[in-house]
């Protein structure tokens, strides 16, 4: 009987030997990381007019049929513009055992875009949620917010982790866990999994964080280190220790605390309670197993924030709460872990854009 957890990248190669992952084209090796498989975008886009999930008894497939607006050949790269919805259907397919359900999320590159990126099925009610023994396509619908962005074929944009059961590890376990070896930097304040704040009195300069630009450029996502940030970010600076947040603006922040995956965990980025604030914190949602860990060459990592205010401008404070990091226990501990053993690009990190753009 498989244990219960997170999947490492061992089963990950397992299951796509056996054909319970399966691709229009082969699964490349840099493709599968520590406990999360990354996926691939097909060649054809398809311009809806909203976003929906299929629901029960319905197939993606017949949402298309019913809220297309035009199809888009990606084959030569083609550029998705800010505001509009895409749904392009993924390279992956799954055929899940009984007992194997999978989530997914952003990459942390396209998170930090403001790119909604989130994977949908047939019988689908949630999105990045894969019912469990789920056989047949995965798609993505994809919502540029603040840039409209160059993509093609081949490219990822989303990550994909599986689970055996219920992987969540409790508070008291957690706390047992914290005590053997610190998950964070200062106390640790653990209530349905670990809660971090936000950094806004660095320890040098008065540099906190950046704000999307409303008027930017296209950017192509093959483009590594190109792009001068100052095109697209204003700099936030303050020396107050807090900032107002504008409705509908896009902010990169960074968690005062810092951050570590022990090697047999891997967690994932929660909302907090939606009563704290009129906001939205991260789109990018998972941690693998060594990030900002020493064994995997990190010594505690800041989690990078990208923040949306909704409604009312909104004060936020430094070391308030903004969200929650929920610890999983993986099944067992991967072949590779993230940070030296990946040459990963956000292990150590502090506050940081995402690798497309130049560093600041």
């Amino acid at each position: 009987m498989t244990a219960t957890g997170v999947l490492p990248d061992s089963a990950i190669r397992a299951m796509i030997a056996s054909g319970g992952i399966a691709a229009d084209a082969q699964i490349a090796p840099e493709q599968i990381q520590p406990a999360s498989l990354d996926l691939r975008l097909g060649a054809t886009a398809y311009r809806v007019r909203a976003s929906f999930l299929a629901g029960k008894g319905c197939t993606v497939a017949d949402r298309l049929a019913e809220f297309t607006m035009h199809q888009i050949d990606l084959t030569n790269g083609a550029v998705l513009e800010k505001g509009c919805v895409y749904v392009v259907p993924l390279m992956e397919r799954l055929e899940l055992p009984q007992g194997t359900s999978a989530a997914a999320s952003a990459k942390s590159s396209i998170g930090r875009l403001d790119l909604l990126t989130r994977i949908i099925t047939d019988d689908g009610t949630e999105f990045d949620r894969v019912a469990d023994g789920f056989q047949g396509q995965l798609y993505v619908e994809i919502c540029p917010r603040s840039f409209s962005v160059l993509v093609a074929p081949g490219q990822m944009l989303n990550q994909i982790i599986f689970r055996v059961g219920n992987t969540v590890i409790p508070d008291d376990e957690l706390r047992a866990i914290h005590a053997r070896n610190p998950i964070v930097s200062g106390q640790a304040i653990i209530s349905d999994g670990l809660r971090f704040s936000v950094d806004l009195k660095p320890e040098t300069g008065d540099l906190v964080g950046y704000r999307a630009k409303p008027h930017s450029g296209v950017i192509d996502l093959a483009r590594i280190a190109y792009y001068d940030p100052m095109e697209y970010w204003e700099p936030i600076h303050t020396r107050d220790a807090r900032i107002i947040l504008d409705p509908g603006a896009f902010y990169i922040l960074v968690s005062r605390e810092e951050i570590s995956i022990p090697p047999d965990c891997a967690a994932e980025m929660a909302p907090y309670l939606a009563m704290v604030g009129e906001f939205r914190v991260h789109y990018a949602g998972f941690f693998d197993p060594g990030f900002g860990h020493d064994m995997a060459g990190g010594t505690g990592s800041r989690g990078v924030l990208e923040v949306r205010c909704h409604e009312a401008p909104f004060v936020l404070e430094h070391g308030q709460t903004v969200g929650r990091l929920v610890y999983e226990r993986m099944t067992a501990i991967p072949d590779m872990l993230y940070g030296a053993d990946l040459k990963s690009n956000y292990q150590g990190q502090g506050l940081k854009l995402s690798k497309h753009f130049k560093a600041v």
